[in-house]
């Protein structure tokens, strides 16, 4: 099959990737997200290059031991809202249009590795004005180098991050501009297992080419072990100007995890917990979070159906003006959280999302989400994604936040193009409309992505 080579591609937050098979029993790398991960180095054979049209992009000998491996991501998505933040945000009804094309190459000679992706990115009618991951204008998104010491590899410089589901460290690739950070990690293997030690800063991006410089307000050092179905890791996490219930200080939190994930016959898991415990300003922190998936496929079944429940739950604070907090934090976690509405962020917060999802065609997706929100701390209240609180808990007492549903449809019209549309209503519950306007939320999305 000619089109073999590229059929494995992920295009859009959150898509599954599908791997086709190609004779002589090889397989396409997996078109991922953070394009490093891709190894195209079997293309060396000069007759898998030719199978496609982008065999010769993928793998440039160079001689000795040394070859050149490029691609590009190039996307234009439009989000159309009505009521954005339940009609409080200062352009509640707003429409407009994200563009981005995020180039790479990646040099391999012998052990040694460079690889640079820059980013163009640029936002088109976001009212009152465009914020940092609207528009970056031109400027480096990941430029690293590496060198491979056999059980230990080594790597620094700018580069993005995914680790687990990104629960707590994620590229947001959603919005327009992604995440990135500058800092060094160190991967050591030891057969099926990988233990990860890192220290980064995020890369703090601007609205103008060339601006985005390393943040020394926030830094994250940890490590994280992955082996067969499981993950553990720990996290630190410092914040010099944190912000919780109006208070500022410094914030350092330490985080403990433990993931376990996988399959068996039909049905597929992902249970992930973690405990914080740290100091914000005079507070002694201590935090927690659970996140549930469970699913099952029925591949038999017309249009192959596949259910899926997540149930997760974050702490919240129990009492302004005492010395605790326990405000969970999700640190950098990625972007269109619940969906691709995604008003509300993990903190303080249970929640319920049954999804199903169908596949009507080879090339065609359709998906079917409810999401239901509650506080979990009636002395908090609720925060966005990058962890920014929303809505004052106030004189409130309701818990319920809002219900939601999604729809989505992807369509992938070639091996190298995704076009999807989705559409969102939020509709407000009691603690919303205790405390500001309660308007629903539409969201209206329409996306292509090209991606080779």
């Amino acid at each position: 099959m000619r089109l073999a080579l590229l059929a494995a591609l992920v295009l859009g937050a959150g898509a599954t990737p599908a791997l086709a098979q190609q004779h002589e029993a090889w397989q396409a790398p997996t078109l991922s997200i953070t394009r490093y991960d891709e190894d195209w180095s079997d293309l060396s054979d000069p007759e898998k290059r030719a199978h496609h049209w982008t065999g010769p992009l993928k793998y440039i000998p160079l001689g000795d031991d040394a070859w050149l491996s490029t691609g590009i991501e190039v996307r234009a998505r439009s989000e159309n809202y009505r009521n954005n933040l339940w009609g409080s945000a200062q352009a509640p009804d707003d429409s407009y249009l994200w563009t981005r094309a995020l180039p790479y190459a990646d040099l391999h000679v012998g052990k040694v590795r460079a690889f640079v992706q820059p980013i163009i990115a640029y936002a088109i009618g976001v009212q009152p004005s465009a914020g940092p991951v609207d528009e970056t204008g031109v400027d480096l998104l990941q430029g690293f180098g590496e060198v491979d010491l056999g059980p230990v590899t080594l790597r620094g410089g700018r580069q993005m991050l995914s680790f687990g589901t990104e629960r707590l460290i994620g590229t947001r690739y959603g919005p327009n501009v992604p995440l990135a950070f500058d800092g060094v990690r160190a991967d050591v293997h030891r057969g099926r297992a990988i233990l990860s030690l890192i220290a980064f800063r995020p890369v703090r991006s601007g609205t103008v080419s060339f601006d985005d410089a390393t943040s020394y307000m926030k830094a994250l050092w940890g490590a994280y072990a992955t082996m067969p179905g499981l993950d553990l890791y720990y996290l630190g996490y410092e914040n010099r100007d944190a912000v919780y219930a109006g208070e500022h200080g410094r914030e350092e939190r330490h985080s403990l995890g433990i993931r376990s994930h996988g399959t068996a016959s039909d049905w597929n898991w992902n249970v992930e917990g973690v405990v914080q415990f740290g100091r914000f300003a005079d507070k002694r922190i201590f935090a927690w979070t659970m996140a549930t998936e469970v699913g099952r496929s029925f591949p038999a079944a017309p249009m192959s159906p596949r259910l899926l429940l997540r149930v997760n739950a974050a702490s919240g604070d129990g009492q302004a003006g005492d010395r605790k907090l326990g405000t969970f934090n999700a640190l950098f976690p990625k972007g269109k959280y619940f969906g691709e509405l995604s008003p509300v962020g993990p903190y303080n917060i249970i929640n319920m999302n049954p999804v199903v999802t169908l596949t009507p065609a080879r090339d065609i997706t359709l998906g079917l989400a409810g999401m239901a929100y509650w506080r979990a701390s009636r002395g908090d209240g609720v925060y966005d994604i990058p962890g920014n609180l929303l809505r004052a808990p106030g004189n409130a007492t309701a818990r319920f936040i809002g219900k939601e549903v999604e729809a989505s449809l992807a369509w992938q019209a070639t091996p190298e193009l995704e076009l999807s549309t989705s559409f969102s209503v939020f509709a407000p519950g009691g603690f919303i409309r205790e405390t500001g306007p309660a308007h629903p939320i539409t969201l209206l999305g329409f996306e292509a992505n090209f991606r080779i």
